[in-house]
C-alpha cells in the first residue's frame, strides 16, 4: 500500500500526522497556532484530533482541541485546503453523550464541524468500538454524512481485529462505506497491533496511523524514573513503561540514536515510518522546537541492522 494514501481513499498525506490532543491543553492557543503554522510551512498536511480532546483536563468539557484548530483555520485564509483534517467521535462527552449510535454520530459530527469552522471532515473516525450498537447502524450513519458531503472517508480507532473484520464484512455485503483507516496504540513500547491487526490491515489495504507513537513521551528518553514523571501531565501513562524492560529499550534506543546522529524520539518515529503497512505515526508537540525535532524523523532512514536491534529490544512490547 502506498503510505501516502489513507486506505483506498484519495486523501494524500505526508508520512507524519500531527496529534492535536495537546491543543488547548498543554499547548495554549498561541503555542498551538505557532505549531500548526510551522507544521504546514514545513510541507506537512495531516492533522488529527477528536471531539473529546481534552475533557480529561480540569475544567475542560471536550472540544477544546477542535476549537483551537477552528480558530487557527479562521485566522489563516486558504489553510483549510492545505490540510487533511481528521477527527473522531464516540468517547464520553458527559451531557453531550457518547457511543456510536446513528443519532450520536450525526449530532457529534455537526458539533465538530461547528467547532472546527469547516464544512467537511476529511477522515471521521469511530474513536472506540461500541458493542451496544449494531455495526451496520454505525456505518449507515457514516454513509449519510459522506453522502451529505460532510465527511470524505471514515476510520476506526481502538478496534480489535475481529471487530474490524466484522465491520469490513458488513460494509462489503451491505454496500456501505468501509473503514479506510485504523488508529491503534502502536510504538516500540506497545506492539500488540502487529499480532492480528497488522496482517488484516495489510491484506485489506487499510491505512494505519498509530497513536502514542512515543508512548506518551517515554520514548523521548526524558522519563527514566518515577521522579522524572512526577507531576507531569502524562505521569500515569508513562509509569507503566518504567520497568526493567522499558529501561533496557531506552538503552538500545539511545545507542541507535547516537550512531545515527539523531534523537531517541526521531529514531522511535523513524522505526514506525519504516514499518510496512504504516501510513503515518501520530505525534504531538507542545512547542515549535519540539515539532522541528519530531519532523526530523521523516528524513531519517534507519539501517536494517538498527531496525533489527530495536525489534529485538522491543519484542512483544514492554508494558508491565
Amino acid at each position: 500500500m502506498d503510505r501516502r494514501h489513507i486506505g483506498r481513499s484519495d486523501l494524500t498525506v505526508a508520512p507524519f500526522c500531527l496529534g492535536g490532543n495537546v491543543f488547548g491543553w498543554t499547548a495554549d492557543e498561541a503555542a498551538s497556532f505557532a505549531i500548526l503554522d510551522r507544521f504546514v510551512e514545513s510541507g506537512f498536511d495531516f492533522i488529527d484530533t477528536a471531539d473529546v480532546y481534552s475533557r480529561w483536563a480540569p475544567g475542560h468539557v471536550g472540544g477544546e482541541s477542535e476549537t483551537v484548530i477552528g480558530k487557527w483555520l479562521a485566522a489563516r485564509p486558504g489553510a483549510r485546503d492545505r490540510i487533511v483534517l481528521a477527527t473522531k467521535v464516540g468517547m464520553d462527552l458527559g451531557e453531550a453523550g457518547q457511543g456510536l449510535s446513528a443519532a450520536h454520530i450525526e449530532r457529534a459530527c455537526e458539533a465538530s464541524l461547528r467547532r472546527l469552522g469547516v464544512d467537511r471532515i476529511d477522515l471521521y473516525q469511530s474513536h472506540l468500538d461500541d458493542a451496544t450498537v449494531p455495526l451496520e447502524e454505525t456505518l449507515r450513519a457514516h454513509e449519510r454524512l459522506i453522502t451529505a458531503g460532510k465527511v470524505r472517508a471514515i476510520g476506526a480507532s481502538n478496534y480489535t481485529a475481529a471487530r474490524l473484520a466484522e465491520a469490513l464484512g458488513i460494509a462489503a455485503s451491505a454496500g456501505l462505506p468501509r473503514y479506510e483507516c485504523l488508529q491503534p496504540d502502536y510504538s516500540l513500547a506497545q506492539r500488540g497491533y502487529e499480532a492480528e491487526l497488522e496482517p488484516l490491515c495489510r491484506a485489506e489495504q487499510i491505512g494505519v496511523i498509530g497513536y502514542f507513537s512515543l508512548a506518551a513521551g517515554f520514548l523521548t528518553g526524558k522519563y527514566r524514573s518515577a521522579r522524572d514523571a512526577a507531576g507531569r501531565a502524562r505521569e500515569n501513562r508513562v509509569a507503566k513503561y518504567l520497568n526493567p524492560r522499558g529501561l533496557a529499550l531506552l538503552d538500545v534506543l539511545d545507542a541507535v540514536a547516537q550512531a545515527c546522529g539523531a534523537s531517541p524520539a526521531q529514531v522511535a518515529l523513524a522505526w514506525i515510518i519504516a514499518r510496512p503497512g504504516i501510513t503515518a505515526p501520530i505525534a504531538s508537540a507542545t512547542s515549535v522546537a519540539q515539532l522541528d525535532e519530531l519532523l526530523g524523523a521523516v528524513r531519517l532512514t534507519l539501517a536494517p541492522e538498527a531496525i533489527d536491534r530495536l525489534d529485538a529490544a522491543s519484542a512483544g512490547g514492554i508494558e508491565g
